[in-house]
């Protein structure tokens, strides 16, 4: 049986190194690095990932490059008595991840659409890519698409900014099972934020 198109890019994607993906990122992040925070683009720069999580090449739908900065949370070092070791201040994460961030810039700078999804394109030691995947609620074409047409719902609005697409959810604790998780449901904040 012959392979998709879009199977021949997702194992190019896998293995950056061995394929023809690395020179292309490395062309690709010098024309990103002077572009806007968030840049519309015509079409996904990963086609198989975004066809994944729910792209269509029809009206009413969006992608926008967003470029978020990288490394930790940056503290200031207080003056105590104390081993530095015991500070707390190295290796602090924020309470989102940098694909939540993304997605809620996104969402921001496109009022009228929600957020789908999004996915990694690249990063380098400053700066970190996403394409995010927005969505018209109120386009015909959307309304009339069975596999999209939930976003139209009023219970869908402001779903980045809600933590309700999937990089919020992880970031919530929301898909997690088991022992160690009980605080994480219904919310992280109805248990006095001890989840995650």
């Amino acid at each position: 049986m012959a392979k998709s198109f879009y199977s021949y890019v997702r194992d190019a994607w896998k293995n950056p190194e061995e394929t023809y993906v690395q020179d292309l990122r490395w062309e690709r992040l010098q024309a990103w690095r002077k572009e806007g925070a968030v840049t519309r683009v015509e079409r996904p720069t990963r086609i198989d990932k975004a066809r994944a999580l729910g792209y269509k090449a029809k009206q009413g739908i969006v992608v926008a490059r967003v470029r978020v900065r990288r490394g930790g949370l940056r503290k200031a070092r207080y003056v105590r008595g104390r081993r530095t070791q015991k500070m707390g201040k190295n290796k602090i994460s924020g309470g989102m991840s940098l694909q939540r961030i993304a997605e809620q810039r996104a969402d921001r700078q496109f009022p009228n659409l929600e957020v789908l999804n999004s996915y990694w394109v690249g990063e380098d030691g400053k700066h970190r890519w996403y394409e995010v995947i927005l969505v018209d609620p109120y386009h015909p074409v959307i309304k009339n698409d069975k596999n999209l047409n939930w976003i139209c719902s009023s219970s869908s609005r402001s779903r980045a900014q809600r933590g309700k697409t999937s990089a919020g959810r992880k970031g919530r604790g929301i898909g997690t099972r088991g022992k160690g998780t009980e605080k994480t449901r219904p919310s992280i904040r109805s248990h006095k934020s001890r989840g995650k």
